[in-house]
């Protein structure tokens, strides 16, 4: 039994290229400086002594900074390509969040914020299309979630290390952020110029000839992609509740301490980075893609649901939302990453991944600054049942739009 489990994890693992490896290796290090973003509401209300009201509009500054960032870096990406881009987004997005530490003028905290979502954010579209661009022939769902697995251990560490950070000092929780976060540039600069040389041999430039004969589609003319956004965008919205909202509920509600919640919202990185990819080398091409997401959208629909469940220990009902929405996740997001990229090629790569990015952004706005207006105007309970209507609507939409593509 043992010898299978293994003999699966290397199969699930194997063949994927170095720079895929790299690129996560990097991603690793840049999500764990994700470590303050799920406590700035706690930060705001519980150290500032602000309202709910100005937490949600410092998270929703961040969403609007984040829609910026993910315009200019696919465009930038597009432009002087992913490896650039991803350095000046991590070295000056962490600077930025070392000076957040010692500012406490909340006007000036919402231009900063503003600043490190830009930053922030404009990291993901160039990460995004460096993983379709070195992805070996037939690997790319699973180079999708080899970089989730960087991604959710790196948060899983980052949110476990910024709640132990958190329950002692606010301050230090994001001069650490900023600093892992100027490390992950400094591995990109040692770390990706053999990946770029690879690819100069691997994919020599186009002629002119080969690049007339290529068809380049704008992702806002492709009208099945802008559905499939607009449908994305309504989960992800539902989505960062879950690590802007929740925590505030975890506190004020359920009374449980920044160190139990970092550690909550931590499992769900540790159980991403431990059982993905080999759920996904399991289940691709058994099914359609859109089959996975609904399944998907549904399991999280679920997890809100259990947020409404009296008579259990806080701790222990929060723990088994946390599990079904982690299922939940692994279900959608490498699917829709996919499909995301299958609409693109080489010359637009770029601008549909800063579409795709877009979604998560305009999500950031709407999800955190509706969460809390309509927590604080109707209570936490109206907010969950709104939340798996808005989830059930979402997921016949891509039941419906599966029917009308070859996915």
């Amino acid at each position: 039994m043992l010898t299978k489990i293994i003999t699966t994890y290397k199969t699930s693992f194997s063949g994927l290229s170095r720079e895929t490896w790299l690129l996560s290796t990097v991603m690793l290090i840049n999500r764990s400086s994700s470590m303050a973003v799920p406590f700035m509401s706690l930060y705001m209300t519980q150290y500032l002594d602000r309202s709910p009201s100005d937490a949600g509009l410092i998270i929703t500054l961040f969403g609007v900074g984040s829609i910026a960032g993910a315009a200019a870096g696919g465009k930038l990406t597009d432009m002087i390509g992913f490896r650039l881009v991803q350095i000046l987004a991590s070295v000056i997005g962490g600077l930025f969040f070392i000076l957040y530490a010692s500012i406490i003028h909340f006007d000036t905290l919402c231009l900063l914020t503003l600043v490190i979502s830009f930053f922030s954010e404009a990291f993901r579209p160039a990460n995004f299309a460096a993983i379709a661009t070195y992805a070996a022939p037939g690997t790319q769902t699973r180079s999708y979630s080899l970089n989730r697995l960087a991604t959710n251990l790196g948060w899983a560490v980052g949110s476990g290390i910024g709640g132990i950070v958190a329950s002692f000092s606010y301050p230090m929780l994001f001069i650490l952020d900023g600093t892992v976060s100027m490390l992950s540039g400094l591995l990109i600069v040692i770390l990706l110029p053999a990946a770029v040389a690879r690819v100069a041999i691997d994919k020599p430039e186009p002629s002119d000839q080969e690049m007339l004969g290529t068809e380049i589609m704008k992702p806002w003319k492709d009208v099945l992609f802008v559905k499939f956004l607009l449908l994305t965008t309504m989960l992800t919205t539902c989505f960062f509740l879950m690590f802007r909202v929740v925590p505030l509920y975890y506190k004020t509600v359920w009374h449980i301490n920044e160190l139990h919640i970092g550690l909550i919202l931590g499992f769900n990185g540790l159980i991403i980075a431990a059982f993905e990819m080999v759920m996904i080398s399991k289940i691709q091409n058994k099914r359609s893609g859109t089959y996975y997401i609904v399944k998907g959208v549904l399991l999280i629909a679920l997890a809100y649901l259990m947020l409404m469940l009296p008579g259990f220990t806080p701790v222990m009902v929060a723990l088994i939302s946390i599990v079904l929405f982690t299922m939940g996740e692994m279900f959608a997001l490498p699917f829709i990453n996919t499909f995301v990229m299958s609409r693109s090629n080489s010359y637009n790569r770029g601008q549909y991944a800063a579409g795709y990015t877009l979604s998560w952004s305009v999500a950031q706005v709407i999800g955190p600054s509706a969460g809390f207006y309509l927590a604080e105007r109707l209570g936490y309970s109206w907010l969950w049942v709104m939340i798996i209507v808005l989830l059930l609507l979402c997921a016949n939409g891509f039941r419906l739009l599966g029917r009308r593509m070859d996915y």
